[in-house]
């Protein structure tokens, strides 16, 4: 039982680890100018060393010492955390462009119509070669990180389910699986939980005194703490991996004897893999209902990874808030689906042709569900210059607004103007004047915008974001997903009944590996990187790194939902 409790600790913290990365990439990407495609094959490129791995492991199951195995594999796992933290350190602070001169820089990014070369050190600054060596290092860390974190994954779960089925009675071995897979279903929730508590700190919280920051988390230049859930998930698996060197090769036995028919029927195979691979590839049953978990695992890998991204961009949130609402209701919902289907299915001891049905239907309400999703939301905001240009009400005089400004091309500081108009940087908008609260140095609002006309006279803007506004489309949006995730996941338990019930019986945990290894190559690893493509080529205004692209600043909302 002790056993037990520490496999359950270390794969929740496990978990963590893999499962934090999905909720700060958004974040990731804003501080290291990533595209989605790149951080879509960051976030599944755990699954490449996994993968690799995970054949030689179930062969060798019982000839090692597993507990210790199993230890090693976690202190792997923890060092890939560490190591996913490590660009925080290795990088110099999170630099934007702002309006007040700071302990940083004393350019700032107002109109200033007689100055032509203030703006140089602004553009070029962050284009030293060794700036651009430091993104190559950053990405490199991280990718090494993610591919030890899917290595250090591998003896974990296969180890410790067949240590616990060998060691434990027959009546028990079943509770304590169910032990285990729950906390498996959990661990993503509460990595997205640990996610939002973290982005609401500022990323370099360790660099910069308080007063050094004038950004909130609602700014949309704001980079939240995400290297901290890193050390916090790491140390814990670092915590749960000691015990493991402690437990013995074998145990004795709980009361109640059970044959090894999982290990010896993979040893009996091994001989004849070939023949195993192709007489389960040739049924029909198994092959279609593997294709159809493929389909369903990689939605939910893409959507898992980029579903926070999709909230704050449709509806306006801060990363914090995104990642609370899918850790404490979507996954919970996944969850309670799961269960239902299990339940369904044990009340009414469903024959093969039920259980199909039983699917058919559950994916079927889910689409009805998601279907409205298509529609739930709204356009971009009207960005000057970006999805909006003002010369077709105007006529010249708004495209020679800011000329003397002198503005550069890459300032990012959004504003919005008292027209409803955001615009990229005070300086896009003409703003010549900016008014700060003393207390804390943060901006209150800017004036004298030459492009911001209301009745003839120069406007004024506010710091941050116009918004979407969509905010009232938020709840049903969140109901509706959540009820679709509830419905597809009650075809999880059924499907996997197709599986076992359809294949001999010799046969089944040689076609479970396979069906996992499938939905691996063909579901985790692509997912993310498809739908970080399609994400991609929804951006209206990439932010410019050594022209290169770099981060997304502005997507076309209605293409991002309907894609």
């Amino acid at each position: 039982q002790f056993f037990v409790f520490c496999h359950g600790l270390l794969q929740l913290s496990q978990l963590l680890v893999s499962g934090y990365l999905k909720s700060s990439i958004s974040t990731i990407e804003r501080r290291y100018g990533l595209s989605s495609q790149t951080s879509g094959l960051l976030a599944s490129f755990n699954e490449v060393g996994n993968t690799l791995l995970i054949v030689f492991v179930s062969y060798f199951g019982s000839r090692v010492h597993r507990p210790r195995f199993i230890g090693c594999g976690a202190i792997l796992v923890s060092l890939a955390g560490f190591l996913m933290s490590l660009p925080h350190f290795i990088t110099g602070p999170y630099e934007y462009d702002q309006s007040v001169a700071s302990m940083f820089s004393n350019t700032t990014d107002l109109c200033q119509p007689g100055v032509p070369g203030s703006w140089g050190n602004l553009s070029d600054a962050g284009c030293t070669p060794h700036a651009a060596r430091e993104n190559h290092e950053v990405l490199l860390v991280m990718f090494i990180a993610q591919a030890l974190l899917g290595i250090g994954g591998v003896p974990i779960q296969p180890f410790g389910i067949s240590y616990i089925d060998d060691f434990a009675s027959e009546r028990n071995s079943p509770l304590y699986l169910g032990i285990l897979f729950s906390v498996t279903t959990i661990g993503p929730g509460v990595a997205f939980m640990l996610g939002s508590a973290m982005l609401r700190f500022y990323v370099d919280i360790d660099k910069v005194t308080g007063d050094g920051v004038q950004l909130t988390n609602k700014d949309p230049r704001w980079v939240g703490a995400w290297w901290l859930g890193f050390l916090v998930a790491a140390s814990l698996v670092a915590m749960s991996a000691v015990p493991y060197f402690f437990f013995p090769r074998e145990m004795p036995k709980e009361v109640g004897e059970v044959l090894r028919i999982a290990l010896l029927a993979l040893h009996t195979n091994t001989s004849y893999f070939p023949l195993v691979l192709l007489r389960n590839l040739r049924h029909p049953v198994y092959l279609l209902v593997v294709l159809a978990q493929v389909n369903l695992s990689a939605m939910v890998a893409g959507l898992a990874t980029f579903m926070a991204k999709f909230l704050e961009r449709q509806f306006s949130l801060t990363a914090s808030l995104a990642n609370m609402i899918i850790g404490a209701v979507n996954i919970p919902g996944a969850m309670v689906g799961i269960v239902v289907g299990g339940a369904i299915l044990k009340r009414f001891q469903m024959s093969l042709r039920q259980c199909s049905a039983m699917c058919v239907l559950g994916m079927f309400l889910c689409l009805l569900m998601a279907f409205p999703l298509l529609f739930l939301g709204c356009p971009t905001q009207k960005v000057a210059g970006v999805t909006y240009s003002e010369s077709s009400e105007f006529g010249h005089r708004a495209l020679e607004c800011n000329l003397q400004c002198n503005c550069p091309e890459k300032a990012y500081n959004p504003i919005c103007g008292s027209n409803a108009i955001e615009y990229i940087s005070p300086c896009s908008a003409g703003c010549g004047v900016v008014i700060i609260n003393a207390g804390n140095n943060s901006v209150l609002n800017y004036t004298n915008c030459s492009c911001i006309s209301e009745n003839g006279l120069a406007g004024f803007a506010k710091p941050g974001t116009c918004g979407t506004g969509c905010s009232h489309l938020f709840l049903p949006f969140v109901v509706l997903s959540c009820l679709a995730g509830i419905l597809a996941s009650t075809s999880h338990t059924p499907s996997f009944m197709l599986i076992l019930r359809s294949i001999q019986p010799e046969d089944k945990s040689f076609a479970v590996g396979i069906q996992f290894m499938l939905l691996r190559v063909l579901a985790w690893m692509p997912g993310p990187v498809l739908y970080g493509s399609a994400i991609d080529t929804t951006c209206i205004l990439w932010e410019k790194k050594c022209d290169r692209k770099a981060a997304c600043r502005y997507y076309d909302n209605n293409l991002f939902r309907q894609r």
